[in-house]
């Protein structure tokens, strides 16, 4: 994690320790728009929530900032895998992911996705994912998760911790 991303990650714990339950009419959205004005300026190239479709067996779009994104996903990818596994992926190079990657702006080439759960828990051991992009290779670390975990939590939303952070490519289903 650079200098620069460790002051981001303090500057959005703050905020959000700064903001009341009042205030935030939509947890994702306030925590989307919060997190990406601190985030952006660290190489963050993009920012968002994706929620589970038991119906679909899907992931769907929820919040996001700063394009649009694919909706819905598979569960076969990183997003995926988060979800079902309980896990956070952190992949340094999306490239090595080969098809199973939903490269939803091909300028993308890390990833982070933290597993968590917003509102009623479903058949997987969160509900939703925050899913974190960077045009720059090894763009997040340990250091990420654990600071984008702190954030969800003061934003009241559940992250989930199943096991370390696996890195790399995907995990054999």
């Amino acid at each position: 994690m650079t200098p620069n991303r460790r002051a981001a990650h303090s500057a959005l714990l703050a905020e959000l320790d700064d903001s009341s339950s009042g205030r935030m009419l939509d947890p994702l959205e306030y925590f989307v728009e919060t997190a990406w004005r601190h985030l952006a300026p660290t190489g963050v190239s993009w920012l968002g929530f994706y929620r589970w479709d038991p119906a679909a067996d899907s992931l769907v779009l929820a919040a996001r900032r700063d394009r649009p994104a694919c909706s819905p996903i598979g569960l076969h990818g990183v997003c995926g895998q988060s979800l079902t596994l309980g896990r956070t992926r952190i992949v340094a190079d999306v490239g090595e992911l080969g098809s199973d990657y939903v490269a939803c702006d091909a300028r993308d080439r890390s990833e982070i996705v933290i597993p968590a759960v917003w509102g009623t828990p479903g058949a997987h051991p969160a509900n939703l994912v925050l899913d974190l992009d960077s045009f720059e290779p090894a763009g997040f670390d340990d250091d990420d998760d654990r600071a984008l975990r702190e954030a969800l939590a003061r934003a009241r939303i559940t992250p989930v911790a199943q096991g370390s952070a696996c890195h790399g490519p995907l995990l054999p289903q």
